[in-house]
């Protein structure tokens, strides 16, 4: 059965339920739409194989099969068609399979309009933002730069998820631009003209997680004069990234697991839940999977935030792209500083290239920043970069014997920078993190040249 609009723009609905069936028809056909039903997957195949639509809209359960076959459907004909899927309340591993099969989003019963609504609306603007949106942000407007293998795969990555809402989990070391690649997902896709907000779990006191994430009312505490929006009302029809999720305490891993289900945020001191419509994306520099297995994450939470993982690579991994990044990076910070760019002398560059960079974009960022304080001004040389001797690549300088105790150095140095970033600088906090004493860790910092934040309490 078709029910005609005046705009062209056509939605098929699947559905074998024809009171919610003829509800989605009336609810499209009111935003201009002209809507197709078809009452099984069969029916619903054969209208896409000579018909061009602009949404799928499914139920996941059908008489003859499952709406995820229509999912698969469309990504084996390579239709270029969103499809979002309608799910029993309480089946979200239903919803995690679809959105992993490439469903653009779902709907769970009983559905909502409102969110009817705002899916319809980001599924029919997908094409117009999304094509070749990841190449036309080229140069500065690029968040991540560079064309090795490693970079291009994630580019491309990219570019599936931008046409997608499902939850993101990047993976990656510290410093190889986990933000910057949420940013990117974000600007390549539907919600590009939405806020972009982002939040390190880790800086935030245990206390205050539920009133920064989802607001307060007027008189719910001491101190709360007003009402106020947390991170969720403040990224409303945009993104919102989750720096560091594998910080967040237990109890604060239940609250957000129910927001990603029901899709709903109660502030503190409400009684009323309110909507939002906010695309989730997280990372985090741990192994998320062993923290499950530690008991320090939630599994279920693991597995809805974990629908699709983007690797981000480390910096050594990227060849020739660091020498582009780096002179990116200097021009950017000798703008800041109001002066011309300086060149990279030879020996800069060979540095550069045989550097292993365990702190990634971010240790480059400080050691260029660092050059070009140190440098004539015209010309960074290799002196001018400071490079550490235990952080050269043994591969890179041709497999070179590296000796044990320069390895060890190396290893205890890094895991040293890694606390004290988790930690903020705080050395009591990262001796703890380390299984050491507070002097035990100073003594190290002292004999491994680390200077450390004088950040004690």
């Amino acid at each position: 059965m078709a029910r005609k609009a005046r705009n062209a723009r056509r939605v098929l609905v699947v559905d074998d339920e024809v009171d919610l069936a003829e509800l989605l028809e009336l609810t499209l056909i009111k935003m201009g739409l002209d809507v197709e039903t078809a009452y099984c997957v069969a029916d619903a195949k054969a209208l896409l194989g000579r018909t061009r639509y602009d949404l799928v809209l499914t139920d996941m359960r059908m008489p003859d099969g499952e709406g995820l076959e229509l999912v698969e459907f469309v990504q084996a004909q390579r239709l270029d068609i969103p499809v979002a899927v309608i799910t029993a309340y309480g089946s979200m591993q239903n919803a995690v399979n679809a959105l992993k099969a490439g469903a653009f989003d779902y709907l769970a019963k009983p559905v909502s309009l409102e969110q009817l609504r705002t899916l319809v609306k980001s599924a029919l603007n997908l094409e117009e933002s999304t094509s070749g949106a990841v190449e036309a942000l080229s140069g500065e407007d690029r968040p991540l730069l560079g064309n090795s293998p490693a970079i291009r795969q994630v580019l491309e990555l990219v570019e599936k998820l931008a046409r997608s809402q499902a939850p993101v989990y990047v993976s990656g070391e510290s410093g190889s631009g986990k933000e910057r690649a949420a940013r990117l997902i974000h600007l390549s896709g539907t919600r590009a003209d939405k806020p972009f907000v982002a939040v390190n779990c880790g800086a935030i006191p245990e206390n205050l997680m539920e009133s920064e994430f989802f607001g307060y009312r007027k008189g719910a505490f001491t101190g709360a004069e007003q009402d106020r929006d947390g991170f969720f009302q403040a990224a409303t029809g945009g993104t919102l990234f989750l720096d560091e999720v594998a910080d967040l305490p237990l109890a604060m891993q239940v609250k957000l697991l129910r927001v990603i289900q029901e899709r709903k945020v109660r502030k503190v001191g409400s009684t009323v839940e309110e909507p939002v419509d906010v695309r989730l994306i997280c990372a985090t520099h741990q192994n998320l999977a062993k923290c499950v297995d530690a008991g320090r994450f939630r599994q279920d939470l693991y597995y809805r935030l974990n629908v699709i993982e983007l690797k981000m690579p480390p910096l050594r991994e990227m060849g020739d792209d660091i020498v582009l990044i780096a002179r990116h990076v200097l021009a950017r910070l000798a703008t800041q500083n109001g002066q011309e760019a300086p060149s990279f002398a030879d020996d800069a560059l060979t540095a550069l290239r045989r550097y292993a960079f365990p702190g990634n974009v971010r240790e480059l960022e400080n050691m260029l920043e660092r050059a070009l304080a140190l440098s004539d001004g015209s010309q960074i040389t290799g002196d001018d970069l400071q490079l550490s001797p235990h952080g050269f690549d043994e591969e890179a300088t041709g497999g070179a014997d590296c000796p044990l105790q320069d390895y060890l150095d190396r290893v205890e140095r890094g895991a040293i920078q890694d606390a004290l970033e988790k930690t903020g600088g705080n050395r009591t906090q990262a001796a703890k993190l380390l299984g050491v004493t507070f002097r035990s860790l100073r003594y190290r910092m002292d004999r491994l040249g680390l200077a450390g934040k004088d950040r004690d309490d």
